[in-house]
């Protein structure tokens, strides 16, 4: 081979992950920059074939009598803990599924993950959000981290399987609980939490959060029901500092941000539009007063166009998990839940982070925004906003989100 070809090559290879697929497993873990006690290179398809340290474990609900009552029951005002884990390791799977006859369930059960001692929660989120659906619902739908398995009578009954694929690292130990906040009893709570145990974690090891918030309603910036207002007219409106967006997150510390699960009911539409989009993502970093990240509209933060046209659908990385009505006499009117997931391009900061949508163009919906957003960070995060009661967390009623829809027409 020439030697202008080899030199070329050997650039190439150098420069990339694939240079140490060459190599021996241990020594292309280490110049990967893997820790020998996760076990070589990172988890994954395309390295199946590398042995790996570390031993697997799960903490489960199995029926520790043999006999097949592989659940839990949860009592008003009580807590369950479905993991308690000493030492280091990584979960890697939690699958829970819940049968519940309260209504809302979803919204009055609260999970909430603890790692390496810690008192201030890094997971705070109800249930079924935090699987990614909204409204206290259930709705058959997939991402590559999160999904929920569901149809037939169980959805009718709103029960799913729920899933989560997240890493979540800890140094010490983990906790992880769901607390029931409702008035009945859960009278089966089912639960798997997949995860590994290690000698150590790498010193760069950040820890996973998820965190819920609701404005209910948003607080508009114009009145769309005073029959003076349409698309045009709103149209002309300026937001150039976000100042009124919807807070998605906001976090300090060093980290990442991977992404949020979106939940809107559309109860304050522009007359004679119905969508519910328009609204821009505006993300800042590390204490930038205007925003560096700053998008062109609702569905095109979330990786679609044209107001979501085909409705629910599910994509590795983003989608509609959740969906009302695109045409017909009330388009966008109802629930609907979309997530969009930054496992490919996360966005880093150094020192904080705030994660805004409008809520309509220039903010002018008054509508029903929830949302979950997940990003890893360095210890020890801020508090999070205190937790809304349980009457302030549950969907609004259909009569009633219909009701307002029409409002403004």
């Amino acid at each position: 081979m020439p030697t202008f070809r080899r030199q070329f090559l050997k650039r190439i290879l150098s420069g990339t992950p694939l240079a140490g697929l060459a190599l021996a497993p241990a020594q292309a873990a280490a110049q990967a920059g893997a820790h020998p006690g996760l076990g070589g290179l990172p988890s994954g398809l395309g390295q199946l074939f590398l042995a790996r340290d570390g031993r697997r474990r799960r903490s489960s609900s199995w029926d520790r009598s043999g006999r097949n009552a592989d659940r839990v029951g949860v009592e008003p005002g009580q807590t369950a803990v479905i993991a308690d884990i000493s030492g280091a390791g990584v979960i890697r799977h939690i699958w829970i599924t819940i049968a519940d006859d309260e209504p809302d369930y979803l919204r009055r059960l609260v999970l909430r993950a603890f790692w390496d001692g810690e008192t201030s929660p890094s997971i705070e989120t109800p249930v079924g959000d935090f699987f990614g659906v909204g409204h206290a619902r259930v709705s058959n739908y997939w991402s590559l981290p999160l999904n929920m398995v569901t149809g037939g009578g169980a959805q009718a009954g709103n029960r799913a399987a729920m899933n989560c694929f997240f890493p979540m690292p800890f140094a010490r130990s983990a906790r992880l609980t769901v607390e029931n906040q409702g008035k009945q009893p859960v009278r089966s709570l089912y639960y798997y939490v997949d995860y590994e145990e290690y000698r150590a974690l790498p010193d760069n090891a950040l820890r996973f959060h998820a965190q819920w918030r609701r404005s209910n309603p948003t607080p508009s910036s114009i009145d769309l029901g005073a029959g003076k207002q349409d698309f045009a007219k709103t149209n002309e409106l300026v937001n150039l500092d976000g100042k009124g967006n919807y807070v998605i997150l906001e976090a300090a510390g060093r980290g990442h941000y991977v992404g949020c699960v979106l939940s809107v009911d559309h109860i304050n539409p522009i007359p004679n539009f119905g969508w519910f989009g328009e609204g821009d993502d505006m993300i800042f970093i590390d204490g930038e007063e205007m925003p560096s990240l700053i998008g062109t509209g609702t569905e095109d933060y979330f990786c679609a166009a044209w107001g979501y046209p085909g409705g629910h659908n599910s994509m590795p990385y983003h989608g509609v998990s959740l969906a009302g009505p695109t045409e017909g006499p009330a388009p966008y009117s109802g629930k609907w839940t979309m997530f969009r997931f930054h496992i490919e391009d996360p966005v880093m900061f150094t020192r904080s982070i705030k994660v805004t949508i409008e809520h309509g163009h220039a903010n002018v919906h008054a509508s029903d925004y929830s949302s979950v957003a997940y990003w890893y960070q360095t210890e020890p995060h801020a508090t999070f906003p205190v937790l809304l009661p349980v009457e302030a967390r549950l969907p609004i009623p259909e009569r009633d989100s219909y009701r307002g829809y029409w409002r403004s027409f």
